[in-house]
């Protein structure tokens, strides 16, 4: 959620910047000055009224105290008039407060400078590319294909028990999928990230917190009994940890990581391009995560960039890196670089993460803050990644690695997995 301070200072700037993501806000940035405009005003009269209440409060005590009764009954009456008044200013009060929150959470986050401009997926500016497409020998397969040949994923048996989206791991493949677990969050720690165990379910609070809601609670799983829902990433509950805290300086940075199974309605979502593990709706994710010194974050992007290339260097498989342009940057980001793995069975590449600063946006949402050098209160920045998500990553282990035998695994995948090859 933008600051209104930040609204105020940097109207034109704004309006400009968001034009990235195709949306005049020319309107939603006019009528938040106007609504805080008004608040303030409301809030002045509140407080010459409260202050007049008080004022003639003491009055009344001294004419008591001093005998002129009927002067200080007929200075009550005012009072309860004024008590009166008070109760409307706080009721426009709240009602302006509420609107102007409701206004600012329509908003999404400003576009660092450089973010491409762009409308689609087609706009965004490949930064890096690393890593030689194999080539596979004649008859080589899809993931989903290879997954039937050898029986490592049931995606039918999925769809028996629960539905489309939901695969059953077997066998190897399930060995597999808890390596790349276990390697991801090894990685992850091994560059100082702390390990978190955190709910696979958060409650509404939480969704506003990150920015889930209101903008994708059609694609959140929602429990109505309890009104809690299923994480779409463990960046709801591991970036809510930190909701309502205020830091101290000497705290910065803080670097966290944690594995979950995250849940996606995708509505909408069919097609060829959306086969096998290509897209779920229920998936394993290892995430990163920091809070950073507003001074520090765009350093600390860079970091968890290239932590995510040495974990694909490693794995020897190719990928290269997007710059989002401003029409396929998320609702919170203020700058996201995606990884894409080149699936060669498939001719296309995949998504394999995103890793976004978020500025302040999540922040002054959470009330996450600092107190910096100075002892004042300043909004923390918050930052992002997959470390990795485990299908599309997955799918390509497997149609990168398979051969005319078998498909190998990768080689610092075996002391994880016990074995070299799916056979």
């Amino acid at each position: 959620m933008l600051q209104v301070a930040f609204i105020q200072e940097n109207k034109e700037d704004i309006i400009a910047r968001l034009a990235k993501r195709n949306i005049d806000a020319t309107e939603m940035i006019n009528e938040a000055i106007a609504f805080d405009e008004d608040r303030k005003a409301i809030q002045t009269k509140l407080d010459n009224t409260k202050a007049e209440s008080n004022s003639l409060s003491k009055e009344i005590g001294n004419l008591y105290k001093s005998g002129e009764t009927q002067k200080a009954n007929i200075l009550k009456q005012k009072t309860t008039q004024l008590k009166e008044i008070t109760k409307t200013f706080e009721q426009e009060l709240n009602d302006k407060i509420e609107a102007l929150s409701e206004l600012l959470y329509r908003i999404p986050n400003v576009p660092n400078p450089i973010v491409p401009a762009g409308n689609t997926d087609e706009d965004n500016e490949e930064t890096f590319r690393e890593g030689d497409i194999p080539k596979l020998h004649e008859g080589a397969l899809p993931h989903w294909e290879l997954a039937k040949k050898y029986n490592i994923i049931d995606f039918e048996l999925g769809n028996k028990i629960t539905g489309a989206g939901f695969p059953v791991y077997i066998g190897k493949g399930a060995r597999l999928q808890r390596a790349l677990i276990a390697y991801f969050l090894d990685k992850n720690t091994e560059a100082g990230y702390t390990e978190y165990q955190v709910p696979h379910l958060v409650n509404e609070a939480s969704g506003f917190g990150t920015g889930q809601l209101p903008d994708k609670e059609g694609q959140m799983y929602h429990v109505t009994a309890d009104n809690l829902y299923l994480i779409p990433t463990a960046e709801v509950p591991a970036t809510n940890i930190f909701r309502d805290t205020l830091l101290n300086e000497s705290d910065l940075p803080i670097s966290i990581t944690g594995y979950t199974p995250c849940f996606r309605r995708e509505a909408g979502s069919y097609g060829a391009h959306v086969r096998g593990l290509n897209r779920l709706h229920q998936f394993d994710k290892v995430e990163i995560l920091r809070v950073e010194h507003p001074d520090n974050s765009y350093k600390a992007l860079d970091g968890m960039v290239n932590h995510v290339k040495g974990i694909l260097q490693e794995l020897k498989l190719p990928y290269r890196i997007l710059r989002l342009c401003g029409g396929d940057l998320g609702f919170t980001s203020a700058l996201t670089y995606d990884f894409e793995v080149f699936s060669t069975a498939q001719d296309r590449w995949l998504e394999i993460s995103s890793i976004s600063n978020f500025e302040t946006f999540q922040a002054n949402r959470l009330k996450l803050r600092f107190k910096n050098a100075d002892g004042k209160n300043e909004l923390c920045h918050t930052l992002n990644g997959s470390s990795l998500a485990l299908p599309r990553v997955l799918a390509g282990i497997l149609e990168n690695y398979q051969t005319e035998d078998g498909i190998k695994i990768p080689e610092v995948l075996v002391p994880y997995t016990g074995f070299d090859m799916i056979s």
